[in-house]
């Protein structure tokens, strides 16, 4: 990206402005598929943890902050720096999501069960529809509510999912 900058600031003082703004197009799309690119990883790992807890009928105090933190990632990352639109819009999560679910898939083939099931069979067992209405339900609450909020209304959102009440009253 500093060659790109490089390069805006040569087409601007040589008065190429018609090139200067195709050139911004580029870096624009360059930096919106970077933040998309962080989303989804950070999606993955949401993913990686529910299909673990819908699998394993449980949840741990590591599977929930990894969730919780992925959801706040994603909110600061989605959030557009004119503080007012979003990159994903709350009707848009479904192409991503059905994307990294299937990464999620294979990389929770190693930690599921301590890794007793290869990823076509961990594939086979997911509930795929399931563990998708419940991550477009957590990632809902980024629209609703605020950076300060949100930790304690995922925190609600977690302690309904099987192993979640256990969860809520320390008792792993």
């Amino acid at each position: 990206m500093t060659q790109e900058l490089a390069d805006l600031r040569t087409r601007i003082l040589e008065g190429r402005y018609q090139d200067a703004l195709t050139l911004l197009d580029e870096l624009d799309g360059m930096s919106k598929k970077a933040i998309l690119r962080a989303i989804k990883s950070f999606a993955i790992r949401m993913l990686l943890h529910l299909i673990k807890n819908q699998l394993e009928q449980r949840l741990t105090n590591s599977w929930a902050a990894s969730i919780r933190g992925s959801i706040l990632e994603i909110q600061d990352l989605n959030l557009k720096e004119n503080q007012t639109s979003y990159y994903i819009k709350s009707d848009e999560w479904n192409s991503l999501l059905t994307e990294a679910i299937e990464v999620a898939i294979r990389d929770a083939s190693v930690e599921v069960l301590e890794g007793a099931y290869s990823p076509f069979q961990l594939s086979n067992r997911v509930n795929r529809p399931e563990v998708m209405a419940i991550a477009q339900d957590l990632l809902s609450l980024i629209y609703t509510h605020s950076a300060l909020e949100l930790p304690e209304k995922v925190d609600e959102k977690l302690s309904h999912l099987p192993g979640g009440e256990t969860w809520k009253e320390g008792r792993q």
